[in-house]
């Protein structure tokens, strides 16, 4: 018989608004707008992470209104703004004031890193980052505020500062980090001094299941960095993992066994011994993979299958 979990496990999946969702007919017909999709997808699962704070700052008010059309104990992570995690940002991804407000030289340019922003410009993105949070964190559903670093951020001391200072920037949030640079764990000796950093900061690694034997691929480890705990899947098609040229659902197109789903049923019982709640999020996001392989994983943990409440 397995041990019971000590901590709460919540599982759920990246987004709940993914085209390829929409169009595989998870949703039920009377199902219509996103409101009534977020109500549905609650009745399913405990937690959504929020994905399209990557592309863009969420406004207050739909923070807010996500809030109020969840139960009382859903949990909203959210992806950091792409430009605070160094990928390349469109200028038009900015907020409107804050685009006028480029020097004319950064308007004109297809991308933007954070290091090219002008000082004062980048602290109004945070603290308007800050603001579209507080809905949430004061309705007691933020979870983690995940920044997932791209292959490039490697780790060195100028990565390491930047790190520990997010929690400077969000003083009030827990942060949790996701590495895709193969350096920062793959290598015993920096997965110790890595996961050593992480713990003196009581930063949640977002542990991973994702394709292997890329420069981006990190080890799938099943460790607890800070009280939250974070397990994130990506799938593991390799033939799309670093293509170019494809959509997300493209790249994410991949359908777990329960086999595979099985492998992490012990290390989630085992982290959950150690943190005080584990978050376990599927970002396999083509059709209803997502969905289906979550829905599986809950009930392998022994959680209650199907809508926890009464139907739309």
């Amino acid at each position: 018989m397995a041990p019971a979990m000590a901590a709460r496990v919540l599982v759920g999946t990246c987004s709940w608004t993914d085209k390829t969702l929409l169009e595989s007919g998870w949703y039920p017909p009377e199902a219509r707008t996103p409101a009534d999709r977020l109500r549905y997808y609650a009745l399913h699962f405990p937690i959504v992470e929020v994905d399209s704070s990557y592309y863009a700052l969420p406004s207050p008010r739909n923070a807010l209104l996500w809030a109020q059309r969840t139960p009382d104990a859903f949990v909203f992570d959210v992806k950091a703004f792409a430009l605070f995690t160094h990928h390349p940002t469109p200028p038009r991804s900015l907020p409107r004031d804050i685009h006028d407000a480029l020097p004319p030289e950064l308007k004109e340019k297809r991308n933007l890193y954070y290091r090219d922003l002008p000082t004062e410009l980048t602290d109004e993105l945070w603290r308007r980052f800050v603001q579209s949070l507080e809905p949430l964190a004061m309705a007691g559903k933020l979870g983690v505020v995940l920044f997932q670093f791209p292959p490039w951020f490697q780790p060195r001391r100028e990565s390491r500062q930047y790190i520990a200072s997010l929690r400077e920037r969000l003083p009030d949030f827990q942060v949790a980090v996701e590495f895709r640079q193969a350096r920062w764990l793959a290598d015993e000796r920096d997965r110790e001094q890595t996961l050593r950093f992480l713990r003196e900061h009581r930063l949640p690694l977002a542990c991973v299941d994702e394709p292997q034997g890329f420069s981006s691929s990190v080890p799938p480890l099943a460790e607890v960095t800070a009280p939250v705990a974070v397990v994130r899947f990506h799938g593991r098609n390799a033939e799309t993992w670093e293509a170019r040229g494809l959509t997300t659902a493209e790249r994410f197109n991949y359908l777990y066994s329960p086999e595979e789903l099985g492998e992490w049923v012990p290390r989630i019982r085992h982290m959950a011994q150690e943190a005080e709640e584990v978050h376990v999020l599927f970002n396999n996001c083509y059709r209803d993979y997502a969905v289906r392989n979550a829905r599986q994983m809950a009930q392998a943990l022994g959680q209650p299958a199907g809508p926890q409440g009464p139907l739309l």
